[in-house]
């Protein structure tokens, strides 16, 4: 008897999942709640666990696009033990009718099943446009079977003519090629959510420069310390997430929405914090920023980003937030104009520190300065609340014991 795997719900506004890796292979024998595929939505990758053991008969291949409740893949009932006992008397029996006395085949057999060196479908499509025999390939699947990633290890054999698909002519110069790929769940949902704020927000963006210095100071001198204590590094990302929640406090339309025709004011701060994931821009939560210590948002940060750059982050882990901070500085970005994270009102653009030449106190001195940028919707936000907002962060940063104090 076999069992249907579906596409289960992941969210209220999902509607349909794409299937990008078999985590198992065709015939492989799953245990119950094991991992054998990821599904990725317009919001985050989701894990596909067996719901009873047996046989996988996979149904959906990598890269289509499955409504919810779809049929992903069935599960054949049966006994990994029983198919290893049963491969195992059609191994011998054999071997038994040649010679009592001939031992050895049936000793290198052992713990070998039919899985052992054959490749999946998609391994044996590479394999044989490398030229490259299944035999001499170690599988690290299920029973030996050879899988994908197998395959596109394997060394292409140096020796002998090779196949005349495997080898193709370098482009010629001014080559005007071109390549074609599928724009993933959550590469189109990016695209259609800043389009939408472009057309349906009042956005500007004002812009001020911070004297990096004093942050970078304390930092040095504060940073084994509080590597000692805490257990993770003073980055840049606390300070400022305690600057806006501070500045915060004397703008508030700063930190609201609009929903309808109401603003709604939050007496909480939800920072989002873009990050770069290998699949595309997503925007984890810092939650209740405003009452962390610098060592908990830094502590956050670090376990939101690792999650995001291993495609960990759920559903509830990017819903919501009041307010984005976004850093280009990474890239080395001097400047740039953010877009608003709807439906926040606006984002705190963080860019490269630059070593320029400033006036400071009737003298021209040298200071690492940093441009920062703010993003907001003139909607709800006047032009002195978002200036007077920025200002705010710049003092902030640049007198770091206003965030201890609260001054």
């Amino acid at each position: 008897m076999s069992l249907e795997i579906k596409v289960p719900p992941v969210g209220e506004s999902i509607t349909e999942v794409v299937l990008s890796r078999w985590v198992k292979n065709d015939g492989d024998f799953v245990e119950m709640d094991e991992i054998i595929a990821e599904l990725e939505s317009d919001k985050a990758t989701f894990e596909l666990t067996a719901e009873k053991a047996g046989t996988l008969k996979i149904v959906a291949s990598e890269g289509d696009t499955l409504p919810i409740g779809a049929v992903v893949c069935s599960i054949e009932e049966g006994s990994g033990s029983a198919q290893a006992e049963s491969e195992k008397t059609k191994t011998e029996a054999p071997a038994a009718a040649v010679a009592d006395n001939v031992t050895t085949p049936v000793a290198e057999k052992s713990g070998e099943s039919y899985a052992t060196g054959t490749p999946s479908p998609s391994a044996a499509k590479i394999l044989a446009e490398k030229g490259v025999e299944a035999g001499s390939v170690k599988g690290s699947g299920v029973d030996g079977r050879i899988t994908k990633e197998d395959a596109l290890k394997s060394e292409t054999p140096k020796t002998g003519s090779p196949k005349p698909e495997a080898t193709k002519a370098a482009p010629a110069p001014g080559s005007r090629g071109e390549r074609r790929e599928k724009m993933s769940p959550l590469r189109k949902t990016v695209a259609k959510r800043l389009v939408t704020v472009k057309n349906e927000t009042a956005m500007l963006t004002t812009f001020n420069e911070v004297n990096m210095k004093p942050i970078m100071d304390l930092r040095v001198k504060y940073k084994d310390q509080f590597k000692e204590k805490f257990g993770v590094g003073l980055g840049f990302m606390s300070f400022f997430t305690k600057a806006v929640c501070e500045a915060a406090k004397d703008f508030p339309a700063v930190n609201a929405r609009i929903e309808g025709e109401e603003i709604v004011y939050n007496n909480f701060v939800d920072v989002s914090i873009a990050v770069s994931a290998p699949k595309g821009l997503v925007v984890p939560i810092i939650r209740n920023a405003e009452s962390m210590s610098l060592a908990q948002i830094e502590k956050t940060v670090i376990e939101l980003a690792t999650k995001a750059r291993d495609s960990k982050l759920t559903i509830e882990e990017m819903t919501g937030g009041t307010f984005t901070i976004t850093n280009g500085g990474v890239f080395g970005s001097m400047m740039s104009t953010p877009i608003i994270n709807a439906p926040q009102s606006a984002i705190l653009g963080m860019h490269n520190i630059i070593e320029r030449p400033i006036a400071e106190n009737k003298e021209v001195v040298i200071r690492p300065m940093m441009y920062i940028a703010l993003s907001y919707d003139h909607r709800i936000i006047d032009g002195r609340e978002s200036v007077g907002f920025l200002v705010r962060v710049k003092q902030l940063l640049e007198d770091p014991a206003r965030l201890l104090l609260g001054v």
